[in-house]
């Protein structure tokens, strides 16, 4: 019997945590000093917010009452008001490492999740750290968080003798709400309790379901309230010294200004007027022997920034804007290029982003750049002529996206590139949908896309994919398929690497909803990939994977993971000849990882790989090896190694064609080869506190491809020997980048930045094995480059200067 009542007890516990918690909030005309205190007199008089639930590892169990939480919220004209208690019976152990805005570091935190809609669509959600630093950002189910987000909001946290405080006032100019009279928001806590890995949030968020921001409580109270004027200017200046032996020192200054500007409220109109990217983090360039183009992340704030709705249908690259020119320039014999810039500068770009209360985003971003020429030196007389590689350029997206049933989207997309003169546009459009279940158990989701680019040789092309796969409980799986046509081509605001083909795919998993006696969480996933080539039907690639990740009860991460490819493949990509193939042997790959727990002081990672081909003597191992140490909460430290060798691989290094012979088929020449790949970084920072800091970032990478032997491709995908080619085609990559940076956020929204800049890189034919010598001559060469730039940017608030006057 007393099983029974135990069993009934817990149902109707788990079904009260359904049930979406209601909070009042009321109306103040107090002052209310952000200081971390509570003291002020119209705290008590607040509802209060309490009996947490964990969302991870034990999902649904209560918090203990030693750690009980209390919140209040509370509003005026211009902001919502937070106050946290949040107690621990052990202050003196509450971990509080001082870091970086957008940082959590290791330290406990709180946060607000905020839906002014009430939609369970999008959260605005804002943490406080017990270092007192700040973290923000804009949470979707599709999208997950994006910190590139950042709103201008106050917050002070305090460590007491019965626990830690947080006080927090976020204007309504950093929310998003409709103009009603009453308003009725949705609201979640959240807590972590960082030395015991516990998660907690106030209105129970179940793990078994597909979404997060589904399940949030509901704020009510907060009456007559209109949203802000959001009119935000962010004007900036920077200065330049730039320096190298091959140059002279030169000084540079620049101004500009961004424009936040709320057109309703849903709508933010975001402009940038001379932009300057100069602090921005530098690229990890590799030595690329592939057959596609590196792809790098995107640093510039702009571009990240509230791109939820523009990564729909992942249609946009942003560094294609202000990237690489379109075209090489043309040259004659006795011609040779002396300068040929490898960016484009940005004119201007602006971007129209947000949401109806009926649920349909909208989204415009628009960028023009400069016209841009090559300088070419004619050796016979000495003359110089200029050549555009890239003429003035406009970049246009548009994205229309209903969503419905709170769970599911539909959208179309449109980008379109318009160079001026007769060089090449790129139009690409995409239907784009997200269907899910009303509970959250099941989805599909795909798109169709249709690509036209307009140039001498206009094409056409198509790429769709359909998913179909179960989101919830602990075992799930997926199917699905996607098929791309030879002309597709969306790379002028885009990336894509590979086409004309069809593929099919495949997973199941199963993972713990709650920790057993040994894990805190373990996941294990199968995968089945193939991939055939569209008009031969020949198989392109196909493999077999299965992963485990786990956390044990002692904050130890590990994991493992075994790829097979059974079956021999024929690589269309890696010839640089159309319809010419690669037949690649079958392989198998394994790896591991093992991450200590990062509450301790030293932690390390380390990931070992082996890889074996069904070809003798070909193989490839390596490791990436990554200690930590923070020696306070102020100062730590990470080193990584990466170290990669591949033996006896086989790649392409040239074509030759006889011009003459237009009949006989190129001769494509591969070479078997040993490629060794070193990559060393480190980093470290100094908070004096949670506004300023010291940050130093260092990295040094070096990749050689040393050719054994010549060889030919065959007719029939296979490798033969070739003894008439003489061309050294051995390549060594070296580079060195060093940043060391001063950061102060000295009002709010508002910084200065100091930073030190040096890097260098070089590509040679010739390799020199010595690796001491290697970094020397690196550090010693002539292109060595040192740049120091201070930049100023401040943040105005039409609202604050309004109320001002």
């Amino acid at each position: 019997m007393k099983k029974y009542l135990v069993t009934i007890s817990l149902l109707f516990s788990l079904f009260g945590y359904s049930q979406k918690k209601v909070l009042q909030t009321k109306f103040i005309s107090e002052k209310i000093e952000i200081d971390g205190k509570l003291d002020e007199s119209i705290w008590q008089s607040a509802e209060i917010a309490t009996d947490f639930i964990m969302f991870d590892p034990d999902n649904g169990k209560k918090i203990p009452d030693s750690k009980k939480t209390e919140i209040r919220v509370l509003y005026d004209n211009d902001a919502i008001y937070i106050g946290a208690m949040l107690y621990d019976e052990n202050p003196q152990k509450i971990l509080k490492e001082i870091t970086q805005r957008d940082n959590f570091g290791t330290s406990d935190l709180f946060g607000v999740f905020i839906n002014g809609y009430n939609d369970g669509q999008q959260d605005f959600q804002f943490f406080v750290n017990a270092a007192d630093g700040q973290a923000d950002c804009i949470t979707t189910d599709t999208n997950g968080e994006d910190y590139s987000w950042d709103a201008v909001w106050n917050s002070k946290a305090v460590i007491t003798d019965v626990g830690w405080v947080v006080e927090m006032r976020i204007p309504y100019a950093a929310l998003r709400f409709s103009g009603e009279s009453k308003q009725t928001w949705g609201l979640n806590f959240f807590r972590e309790i960082r030395r015991d890995r516990q998660k907690y949030t106030w209105n129970f968020i179940d793990s078994k379901l597909g979404t997060f921001t589904q399940q949030s409580g509901v704020l009510e109270g907060i009456e007559n309230i209109k949203p802000p004027t959001r009119l935000f200017l962010l004007p900036y200046s920077s200065f330049y010294v730039n320096a190298n032996s091959r140059q002279k020192t030169t000084g540079t200054i620049k101004g500009g200004l961004d424009l936040k500007y709320g057109i309703n409220d849903a709508f933010t109109l975001d402009m940038i007027l001379v932009p300057d990217f100069g602090q921005t983090k530098y690229d990890d360039q590799i030595l690329n022997l592939g057959p596609f183009e590196q792809q790098f992340n995107e640093n510039r704030p702009f571009f990240t920034e509230g791109t939820d709705l523009f990564s729909k249908g992942n249609l946009v690259y942003s560094r294609r804007i202000g990237g690489n020119p379109s075209v090489y320039p043309t040259i004659e014999a006795n011609e040779e290029i002396i300068d040929n810039p490898a960016s484009i500068n940005l004119i201007n770009a602006l971007k129209i982003s947000g949401r109806t209360k009926d649920g349909l985003g909208i989204g415009i971003l628009n960028a023009v750049t400069e016209k841009t020429s090559a300088t070419i030196l004619n050796n016979d007389n000495k003359t110089v002529r200029k050549e555009v590689v890239e003429p003035l350029s406009n970049y246009n997206v548009l994205v229309l996206d209903q969503r419905f049933r709170k769970n599911s989207s539909i959208a179309f997309v449109n980008t379109n590139v318009t160079r001026n003169g007769g060089f090449r546009d790129g139009n690409v459009s995409a239907l784009v949908w997200d269907l899910n279940t009303k509970k959250n158990t099941y989805s599909l989701n795909g798109d169709f896309k249709y690509s036209y680019i307009n140039a001498t040789d206009n094409k056409k092309g198509i790429n769709s994919q359909l998913n179909f796969s179960e989101t919830s409980g602990k075992y799930r799986y997926g199917i699905g398929a996607d098929i791309t046509t030879k002309d597709f081509d969306n790379n002028d605001l885009g990336i894509n690497f590979e086409t004309n083909y069809y593929s099919f795919y495949g997973n199941t998993s199963y993972r713990i909803l709650n920790p057993t006696k040994i894990f805190n969480s373990f996941t294990a996933r199968l995968n089945a990939y193939s991939q055939f080539q569209k008009e031969t039907g020949k198989i392109q690639s196909g493999d077999i994977n299965f992963q485990i990740n786990s956390s044990t009860k002692k904050n130890l991460s590990l994991g493992m993971g075994l790829n097979v490819n059974p079956l021999e493949t024929y690589d269309y990509y890696e010839s640089r000849t159309a319809d010419r193939y690669l037949i690649t042997p079958a392989k198998i790959n394994m790896s591991l990882y093992i991450s200590t727990d990062y509450n301790k002081s030293f932690a390390v990672d380390f990931n070992p790989s082996y890889q074996i081909y069904n070809e003798e003597g070909r193989n490839s191992y390596g490791f990436a090896f990554g200690p930590r140490y923070r020696f306070n909460d102020k100062i730590s430290i990470n080193y990584n190694i990466n170290f990669y060798r591949d033996n006896n691989d086989k790649g392409f290094i040239d074509r030759l064609k006889d011009d003459l012979d237009p009949v006989t088929p190129a001769t494509i020449i591969y070479a078997n080869r040993n490629v060794i790949t070193y990559a060393n970084s480190f980093s470290g920072k100094y908070s004096l506190n949670s506004k300023m800091s010291f940050n130093l970032s260092l990295r040094h990478y070096w990749s050689y491809a040393e050719n054994k032997n010549i060889l030919s491709l065959q007719q029939n995908g296979r490798l033969a020997d070739y003894t008439g080619y003489t061309v050294n085609k051995n390549s060594s990559f070296y580079s060195w980048n060093t940043d060391l940076s001063y950061s102060w956020w000295f009002a709010p929204g508002s910084q200065i930045s100091v930073l030190y800049r040096n890097n260098a890189g070089a590509f040679e034919r010739d390799i020199n094995k010595d690796f001491r010598n290697n970094v020397t001559n690196l550090l010693n060469n002539d292109a060595l480059s040192h740049v120091f730039s201070i930049s100023v940017r401040y943040f105005i608030d039409y609202n604050q200067i309004k109320n001002k006057f």
